[in-house]
């Protein structure tokens, strides 16, 4: 997950901890928490996927676009290196220069349509995240959890698999966007383990 997804993440209102220690300390008798592994679930929820799909194909087609002109610029530079010989002075420089101008606004045009399909991702993750938010309201709430953290950005080294919320964030979400209401809030994490069956009297 990258600074500008945890800069989102912070500004929908989840709690991202600073370290291991934090999370060890929320964990009290009082207050229990969870994680959600956001990386992995903008892998596996369908609306991330498809965006990214539609955003590659974008790409892929003004990459080619861009590579027809780069073709024809370099054999209009051919064509030129052929003729040099025979040009005047200033006609060669003018050349020179017609072809830099082009080679450079072929240039900067692409940087433009880069940072165009960069501004176009983070829009479109951001109105997931968006989406993401209150799902992991609704999972902790059911679970009584204080705090939710990011595994991927928090700090967090080993936490016990029945904390991790993510798979039942992405099938809800999922179920969501399939039209099926807001889902069922299915406990499908892995059971927390009981303490042991001899207890102090």
């Amino acid at each position: 997950m990258t600074n500008q997804a945890k800069t989102l993440f912070a500004l929908l209102g989840l709690a991202l901890p600073l370290s291991t220690g934090a999370l060890a300390n929320a964990q009290t008798k009082e207050t229990k928490v969870g994680y959600v592994d956001l990386q992995r679930a903008l892998q596996e929820v369908n609306d991330a996927r498809g965006a990214k799909t539609r955003l590659q194909a974008l790409v892929d087609e003004k990459k080619k676009k861009f590579e027809r002109e780069q073709t024809d610029l370099l054999k209009e530079k051919d064509a030129f290196e052929k003729q040099a010989s025979v040009m005047t002075a200033d006609a060669k420089v003018q050349r020179q220069t017609d072809l830099g101008k082009k080679a450079m606004d072929l240039n900067q045009r692409w940087e433009k349509e880069k940072a165009s399909f960069a501004e176009q991702e983070q829009s479109e993750m951001k109105a997931i995240f968006a989406k993401m938010n209150p799902i992991i309201a609704s999972i902790a709430n059911r679970e009584g959890m204080s705090f939710v953290f990011d595994k991927t950005d928090g700090g967090i080294l080993y936490a016990p698999a029945y904390l991790d919320i993510t798979n039942e964030l992405v099938r809800l979400y999922n179920d969501q966007k399939a039209g099926k209401g807001k889902g069922d809030l299915k406990p499908t994490r892995v059971a927390e383990p009981k303490a042991g069956s001899g207890k102090k009297k």
